[in-house]
Formats: C-alpha cells, sequence, structure tokens
C-alpha cells in the first residue's frame, strides 16, 4: 500500500527527500512525495490529492497536514491510516479566521510585489525555522515556484480558508498519529487538542521546532514506518 507524504507552504515534493531516504524498505519503496495542487479552493484541493494519488496511509506537514485531514474526513476509502505533522484542524474562531484571511492577503500581495526569492528569504528567517538547516532537501527548489503560485496558495490554501474541522474530528475511525515538535510551543499545543479529539489517536513527540520533516527526518522516518508497517500487517492479515 502507497505511502502519500504532502509538503507544507513554500514546498515541493522534493522536501520530504530526507524521510524517504530514511525510511526502511519496504516502506521506503511505497513512498511517494508528492506536490500540492494549486488554483483551487482547500477542500477541492484536497479532493484533487486523492483523485490523483488514491488508496494509502498519508501523511502531511503542516499546510499539507491540513488538507491530508480533510481528504480523511471527506474520503474515508481513501486515507486507510493518517499522520499529522506539525499541523491543525484550523481556526474556531470566525473573527480569527477572517484576521488570518487578511494577514494571507497582504502577505500575498507583498510576495506579488516583492519576488520570491525576498519573499523566501524573510520567510525561511522566521523564528519557526531557525533551526532549519539552508542546504536542508527541499529548500532551494522553493524558488521554482513563481509569485503567483505563492501568493495563490496562501489565498487558497490559507488557514484561513479552510473551514475548521475540529467539530468532526470524531468521524475519523482509522488510526492517527500526531506529531509535534518539542520546540515548537504553538503547535505542541495543538497536537495534544488534536490527539485528544481523535478517537484512538497517537502523540508523538520529536526534540525539535515546526519543520519536523527537514530538521529530524530520520525520527520521523522511524514513527512513519512503525506505522504504514502495522497498515500492511493487517492488510495482509485479513486477506
Amino acid at each position: 500500500m502507497p505511502l502519500w507524504l504532502v509538503p507544507g507552504f513554500t514546498q515541493r515534493a522534493s522536501s520530504w527527500d530526507a524521510v524517504v531516504a530514511a525510511l526502511p524498505a519496504p516502506t521506503r519503496d511505497e513512498a511517494h512525495a508528492v506536490d500540492v495542487p494549486l488554483g483551487q479552493p482547500f477542500a477541492e484541493a484536497a479532493h484533487t490529492l486523492g483523485s490523483q494519488h488514491g488508496v494509502g496511509t498519508w501523511c502531511g506537514y503542516s499546510m499539507g497536514g491540513r488538507l491530508a485531514l480533510q481528504l480523511a474526513l471527506d474520503a474515508p476509502e481513501i486515507v486507510r491510516r493518517l499522520v499529522l505533522v506539525s499541523t491543525t484542524a484550523g481556526i474556531d474562531d470566525e473573527a480569527d479566521r477572517a484576521a488570518r484571511r487578511a494577514d494571507d492577503a497582504a502577505l500575498a500581495a507583498t510576495i506579488e510585489h516583492d519576488g520570491v526569492d525576498a519573499f523566501l528569504e524573510r520567510w525561511l528567517a522566521q523564528p519557526l525555522f531557525a533551526s532549519v538547516r539552508s542546504d536542508a532537501p527541499g529548500v532551494a527548489d522553493r524558488r521554482l515556484f513563481t509569485a503567483a503560485q505563492l501568493a495563490g496558495a496562501l489565498r487558497d490554501l490559507g488557514t484561513g480558508e479552510m473551514t475548521p474541522l475540529w467539530d468532526r474530528l470524531g468521524e475519523l475511525a482509522i488510526p492517527v498519529l500526531v506529531v509535534h515538535g518539542m520546540h515548537d510551543a504553538k503547535f505542541t499545543a495543538i497536537a495534544h487538542r488534536l490527539a485528544g479529539a481523535i478517537p484512538g489517536a497517537r502523540l508523538a513527540a520529536v526534540e525539535c521546532g515546526h519543520a519536523i520533516p527537514l530538521e529530524r527526518p530520520a525520527e520521523l522516518a522511524a514513527l512513519l514506518h512503525e506505522l504504514h508497517s502495522a497498515t500492511d500487517t493487517s492488510s495482509a492479515s485479513a486477506s
């Protein structure tokens, strides 16, 4: 069964290279990093991922985690197991959600005005990504995006654009692993809330910040292999 890996904002599939390389066989052979479809509303982009790639274990980081969660809730026949890495189920409060949309729209306009290189320099300089090495997998590939693509991703796929999913988490009837970085205070709290609301979810902490696939790929690979191998075992025993 495939293991689908969905990247975060500004990232391409190559951001998963170190994680894939660290996976033991046969999980490594079943792992496929994918690019996020652009130019679509949030829920539609999640459904496009599912239709393009199909059944499997789905793992998403940050924005990719939100998309994987949306897909798992809307198409449970596609998502057999789910891994949520440094992500959220959305913004509950409508006023906060509107404020986030406004912030993202302003940031999108800045990208269009200043260009991709200037934006990425500022984006990666945030404290959230302070511990990401400049030569981490996929960092250079971020510059392949156009300003219009990155701005569009903010407008279409930002957290403020998604309908919050907190009240639907109880629908998940699949194995779910929620992973957070120990030094990422905001998403540690969110991870605990996610794991508490998803029936039977497992919570795992990694000694790093927000960008776990780039900061601690081997540790994340071990967690993915454990979950995905369990998927294969259960499938084999049922056949």
